[in-house]
């Protein structure tokens, strides 16, 4: 299968990741021989976990997951932990000139939805994977960026009737979020942080539990119609299923299946980890905030303090899976870290890794069948932000292919367009990278 960036990208092995060592990682056996189920669902993520649970234990359908390394192996325990509002690029404004002002409301909502689903399921499935407190800080990276946030909460108040609280530079400090490269914040209510892997390792578990079939080491490498349905080829063998569901995101192959070719741009983003700061280290940076935060930048960073007292940071960037370009991307990584946070530059990484997250041609999700593919759905596209969009994206999907009714905005049920020029989307990425770099001017020295 042609995969979009170097084989390094997809190596099955487990990435070095934090999340990696908090939790025992399952090992599941790999599909052999010649199988057969109602649905069969590609990738063992948030979205194809939550479906996988939905189907089997919602509707009893018979529901086999195909995952090309082992639950939690991809975005879904490489990522932040950030369970927040998020899932497409496309702001207000664009989704109102697509689907009306109820258009962006009812995404909105989705994603008010999304993250209760996920609550819901921590509680119900006893998964122990909260963090910290409710809500997240967007942080100004420049006096002009805090200006146009100010107006966006006055667009945002008159559009969905609620605004985050501004935060002014001067009182930034008074809020646990001062740093040389913040002029003011934004403090939404909503989203809370959580353990990503263990939130991904209890699905796979509750969805095995619920009945459904979950193999691990079986990369789907080739997907074709049959009567009665479609069959699914893995390296140990075959699965003839009569509906399938496509959720690898970003790791999926190009090739997978025709309509899906040059409709996603799988985009690395990459994390450290530090060692635990002291009371004083992080009352010398005067970053003591426990909630989510991120910046305004459009290669933004994103940042945590851990209930262990590590501080997660992240940042979108990085062009290539070559070991070199790796090293470049984390060295990179940590220089932004040293030159927001300065006064933890003594706090060594003790893990840092990659991923990929994945957009699409229309900057929204798509959830829903494949066109011209009867039995064949897809769920894609999460932006970045897919812990809490996947994972209800992922039970939507279900209900939608049991014949259930769901409650899909019309920005996700739109088909996303092909890239222009998809066979030169790397190097309009590494063209667009340079062009945001500019425009998020130089790093606070």
């Amino acid at each position: 299968m042609r995969q979009f960036y170097e084989a390094a990208a997809y190596d099955p092995a487990w990435p070095a990741s934090h999340w990696a060592g908090t939790v025992p990682l399952q090992t599941l056996a790999p599909l052999q021989g010649a199988a057969r189920a109602e649905v069969a669902v590609i990738g063992a993520g948030y979205a194809g976990l939550n479906a996988a649970l939905v189907l089997a234990r919602g509707h009893g359908v018979d529901v086999a997951v195909l995952e090309a390394a082992q639950p939690g192996w991809g975005a879904s325990g490489r990522n932040g932990g950030f369970c927040c509002l998020g899932g497409a690029k496309l702001a207000d404004a664009g989704i109102v000139a697509r689907h009306g002002v109820q258009g962006a409301r009812d995404w909105r909502g989705f994603q008010r939805r999304a993250i209760d689903h996920v609550a819901g399921l921590l509680e119900a499935e006893g998964i122990d994977a909260r963090q910290g407190p409710e809500g997240e800080a967007l942080l100004a990276h420049s006096p002009a960026a805090y200006g146009a946030m100010r107006a966006g909460a006055e667009a945002e108040a008159a559009l969905h009737g609620s605004a985050p609280r501004l935060i002014p530079a001067g009182a930034l400090a008074e809020h646990g979020l001062a740093g040389p490269g913040f002029f003011g914040a934004a403090l939404g209510g909503e989203g809370f942080p959580l353990n990503p892997m263990r939130y991904v390792q209890g699905l796979a578990r509750a969805a095995g539990a619920g009945g459904a079939r979950i193999y691990g080491r079986s990369p789907v490498t080739r997907l074709e119609p049959v009567q009665g349905g479609w069959r699914l080829t893995t390296p140990g063998g075959s699965l003839i299923a009569a509906k399938v569901l496509i959720a690898g995101n970003g790791y999926a192959p190009e090739d997978l299946q025709p309509w899906l070719s040059g409709r996603t741009l799988p985009v690395f983003s990459a994390i450290l980890v530090t060692r635990p700061l002291s009371a004083e280290e992080r009352a010398a940076q005067g970053f003591t905030s426990p909630l989510m935060a991120y910046d305004s930048r459009h290669l933004l960073h994103y940042f945590r303090h851990l209930p262990d007292g590590r501080f997660l940071f992240g940042m979108r960037g990085g062009l290539s899976a070559r070991p070199k370009a790796e090293a470049e991307t984390l060295a990179r990584l940590r220089k932004h870290f040293e030159a927001l946070f300065p006064a933890w530059k003594r706090a060594q990484t003790e893990t840092a890794w990659s991923g990929l997250a994945c957009l699409t041609g229309s900057l929204a999700p798509y959830i829903g069948p494949v066109p011209g593919a009867p039995g064949l759905f897809a769920a894609f596209g999460w932006h970045g932000n897919g812990v809490a969009a996947a994972s209800l994206g992922g039970a939507e999907a279900a209900r939608l292919i049991a014949g259930a009714p769901t409650s899909l905005p019309a920005l996700i049920t739109t088909p996303p367009r092909r890239f222009p020029f998809p066979r030169l989307r790397r190097l309009a990425l590494r063209a667009a990278y340079a062009g945001y770099a500019l425009r998020d001017g130089p790093l606070p020295r």
